[in-house]
């Protein structure tokens, strides 16, 4: 394809229409509804230091769903987990996309976080395997950013619907 027959144009319009915005926390709470979301994306990236670990974190917030990166040392991505509420009551489906076959360091982060926020995750993680210790200092500063940023779920309300 030739240079001359791209149409940069509207490239250019899709990309300023876009609703990107990155590192903005709501002024209220954002709990999701069943209402389709008409926001756009909403990235957040963070770094915290617990016992001389340093957590890379990052969390987008799309319609519907979450997507969540954990770094523990380094920015690697690490393996990929799907997760999901099921009917009927309190379940959640987990799955391995990338990696992870004999590690379920992340599939557990991810399935608490489908009951807390309701919402479906896509978890990324890093976090060496058989640490306990580290990949819980990881989900509590996630959890406790999904909370400030208004993305879970009352604790009146349950998973099932």
């Amino acid at each position: 394809m030739a240079r001359e027959d791209l149409d940069l144009g509207a490239l250019n319009h899709a990309m300023s229409s876009a609703q990107i915005s990155e590192d903005k926390e709501p002024a209220a709470p954002s709990y999701y509804s069943n209402e389709d979301d008409a926001g756009g994306v909403q990235i957040t990236c963070f770094t915290e230091v617990v016992n001389a670990t340093t957590f890379h974190f990052q969390i987008m917030r799309l319609p519907k769903q979450i997507y969540a990166w954990i770094g523990c040392n380094s920015a690697k991505l690490g393996h990929l987990y799907a997760a999901a509420p099921m009917r009927p009551k309190s379940t959640v489906g987990v799955t391995s996309i990338l990696g992870g076959a004999s590690d379920n360091t992340g599939s557990s982060i991810a399935r608490r976080l489908v009951l807390k926020t309701g919402l479906n995750i896509i978890l990324a993680c890093n976090i060496p395997k058989n640490s306990p210790m580290i990949e819980a200092d990881a989900e509590k500063l996630l959890v406790l950013k999904l909370i400030s940023l208004g993305y879970t779920r009352p604790k009146s309300e349950g998973l099932s619907s």
